[in-house]
């Protein structure tokens, strides 16, 4: 694992992975995330739904990638390791796969063991870096992954997170920058375009309690893959984007899930 530097947990407020692993039924959340949890859930109650959906998504973008001949992932804002995770997937379908998970929270490198556990064949590595620190990460990656080869960067759920005063689609750009043709961008990300009402009521509870929630459009989402090629279905709502390479969500089809997904190709 590289990047450590020893961090002290922060249970004065609630953190984003913590919150979204407290969605998943996760046990390794604080009363504190646990608390706001509950708050985005009376705004609307689907939360966890779309949280598995999120995480099918990156799993069916990940089988997509490995059957194009992708082996090797640069997974940004991985959270808190669950089943089955981006490695797991990858190297379940190309035993060969490298991929480097990288996130800022510390309870998650409290897991790296859990997240390290690949095939012998394949590399999997940790890195512990801020997604706003892109050398730190491209540094650290470049000591695992062949950047002469394609990378798949995965951004799942990370990007609301990172507001346009961070320079979030600048801070993409430099990433995608150093990875070669062939390469691909895989991107997550939560919207207001469904429902306002309740997408502003969340953005102003969690900035109230620390914490950057910047909801773009669908347009805005779209400028992440200015200069790729889009992958057929393009832009899509999560649980639409190739369906068929996962088995569908319980409760994904009962109401909006607010939220875009596509994957982009570097010429």
């Amino acid at each position: 694992m590289t990047g450590q530097n020893p961090v002290q947990i922060d249970t004065s407020r609630p953190h984003p992975a913590r919150m979204y692993d407290w969605y998943l039924g996760g046990k390794d959340n604080y009363p504190v995330d646990e608390a706001m949890g509950r708050q985005m859930l009376t705004l609307d109650p689907r939360v966890p739904v779309m949280a598995r959906v999120n995480r099918a998504f990156m799993q069916r973008a990940t089988r997509w990638l490995a059957g194009q001949g992708v082996r090797q992932f640069l997974d940004v804002g991985t959270g808190i390791p669950t089943e089955p995770n981006l490695h797991q997937v990858a190297q379940g379908l190309a035993a060969d796969a490298r991929v480097v998970y990288c996130d800022n929270d510390p309870i998650v490198l409290a897991h790296a063991a859990a997240l390290l556990r690949g095939t012998d064949e394949g590399v999997t590595e940790y890195l512990q870096a801020d997604v706003r620190e892109p050398d730190v990460i491209l540094e650290g990656a470049r000591k695992v992954l062949d950047f002469g080869e394609p990378v798949a960067l995965s951004l799942i759920a990370l990007l609301h997170f990172v507001s346009d005063e961070d320079g979030a689609h600048e801070l993409v750009g430099r990433l995608l920058e150093a990875l070669p043709s062939g390469s691909y961008l895989v991107v997550s990300h939560a919207t207001a375009d469904f429902t306002p009402e309740e997408s502003k009521a969340a953005t102003d509870k969690l900035k109230a309690a620390g914490v950057t929630l910047a909801l773009r459009s669908r347009e805005e989402f779209a400028r992440f893959f200015d200069g790729l090629e889009l992958v057929e279905p393009g832009v899509q709502v999560p649980q639409q984007w190739h369906p068929e390479l996962g088995e569908p969500v319980p409760g994904q089809d009962d109401g909006v899930i607010p939220g875009y997904g596509a994957v982009a190709r570097k010429p």
